[in-house]
Parts: C-alpha cells; sequence; structure tokens
C-alpha cells in the first residue's frame, strides 16, 4: 500500500498545519458523464468564482488574509523566483473580474472547492506515484519536468516540496506540478491534497474535503477510498 508521509523536516518549519488528503477511485472520464452532471459541476464552478469575493477585502491582492498567510509561509523556505500558492492565482482572477472558466468537471468541482473556501488544491495520479509520497524540505537537485516543459527543472537546497521515489512532483509547496504524476480526464484514481497554515480555520478545511468527496461521488461516480488529515501527531496517510 502507498502511503503519503509528511517529514519532520517540514514539521520543524510548520508545527501548525494540517494538509486534508483524499483519495478517489472510478472517476468518469467526461464523455462520460451525463449532460445533467456535467452542467452541475459548471453550475457549481460559477457560484464559487462569486462566493470568492467575500475572501478579498482589498485590490492588493497581497493584502487579503488568505493570501497574506502563503506569501508568509513562503517566505521560510527556498523558493523560486515568483513562485505562488495555487489559490493566490484562482483569487487573483476574481479579483480582476476574470472568474475562473469551465474545463472539464472534475477539475471545475476542484477548483470551486478551492475559490470557495480559499484553500489551495492539488490532485495526483495516485498510480503513477512512485514508492512513497512525501511532503519535505529537500536538499535539492530532484528531478522535475514541469507541466507543460521539455527539461527538467530541479529543486533547489532548502525547498518544500512534494517528493517520491522518483524525483518531485510539486515544486514548492504547491506552487507547480508535474508531468509524471498528472491528473488527465482519463485518470480514474487520484489524491486531492488541500493544506491549511491556519489552525483557525480548521473547520473550513474539514468542510472542504467533506464537500469535494461529495461532489466527486455524486457528479463524477467516483468511490472516496480514504479521508484523513496531516497533522504532526499524525503524519502518515494510506493512499488507496
Amino acid at each position: 500500500m502507498k502511503k503519503f508521509v509528511v517529514e519532520d523536516s517540514f514539521w520543524e518549519l510548520f508545527p501548525d498545519v494540517e494538509i486534508g488528503v483524499l483519495c478517489v477511485d472510478g472517476i468518469l472520464p467526461t464523455d462520460q458523464i451525463s449532460e445533467e452532471n456535467a452542467k452541475a459541476a459548471e453550475l457549481f464552478l460559477n457560484k464559487a468564482n462569486g462566493n470568492a469575493e467575500k475572501w478579498l477585502t482589498s485590490t492588493t491582492i497581497s493584502q487579503n488574509e488568505v493570501v497574506a498567510v502563503w506569501r508568509q509561509a513562503y517566505q521560510k523556505f527556498k523558493t523560486k523566483k515568483g513562485a505562488r500558492c495555487s489559490v493566490e492565482n484562482l483569487l487573483k482572477r476574481v479579483l480582476k473580474d476574470n472568474p475562473v472558466r469551465h474545463i472539464v468537471p472534475s477539475v471545475d468541482i476542484s477548483t470551486a472547492i478551492s475559490l470557495k473556501y480559499a484553500l489551495p488544491i492539488g490532485a495526483e495520479n495516485i498510480d503513477a506515484i512512485e514508492g512513497t509520497f512525501r511532503l519535505a524540505k529537500t536538499e535539492g537537485g530532484d528531478y522535475f519536468l514541469p507541466i507543460g516543459e521539455e527539461e527538467s527543472d530541479p529543486t533547489l537546497p532548502g525547498e518544500v516540496a512534494y517528493l517520491d521515489d522518483a524525483g518531485a512532483v510539486c515544486r514548492c509547496w504547491n506552487w507547480r506540478d508535474g508531468q509524471r504524476t498528472e491528473v488527465s480526464d482519463e485518470t480514474p484514481h487520484c489524491m486531492f491534497i488541500m493544506e491549511n497554515v491556519m489552525p483557525e480555520r480548521s473547520a473550513d478545511l474539514h468542510a472542504a474535503i467533506d464537500e469535494l468527496a461529495e461532489k466527486c461521488e455524486a457528479l463524477l461516480g467516483a468511490k472516496v477510498t480514504n479521508k484523513d488529515y496531516a497533522t504532526k501527531d499524525h503524519p502518515e496517510i494510506d493512499l488507496v
């Protein structure tokens, strides 16, 4: 059984972080999802674009609390220049009145959850993970082929990254995913990962994971195989 392990080097930097993990299997490709369910996913995204405005109290993106906390977190480890938490990019679009558009139902749902709760979300193909999936502060040099690129862009010494036995999976914590474990419309078995750096928002994280699980089952035909939360006192999760 594959495992997700958050290593001590991460907890030394972020002892209060909580990471929600949802494993699902049987996600249907778009052409097998009913028109009714596909439309429901699209409407869910449209509504989430509007709901996200409640998180934006300033027209300067970095001055909104849900963004500022991630800017501060990124200052604690080595990053690529310009790297930002994924949720900042989504909220920036809302701020600029450029709502996130419909893609496919599975993407619509995960993006909507991220917008609704102002928490970053990532997705990885469980079957493509090699060995143990880890979150750690890396020594650098981990092989990483970014989505859309043709050359490796290895991790930096002191960078926080998601890793497995073959290299990096996601650079700069939750900034950029790699091709090897990328989720496509043909990926039935995947995990969704959501991180929360604000202990007072633990209930939001749990609500987000619960709603994501419900939407995956109701609209995507998937079955939830595990739902768990990694903390300093519970650093290992089964990926099933």
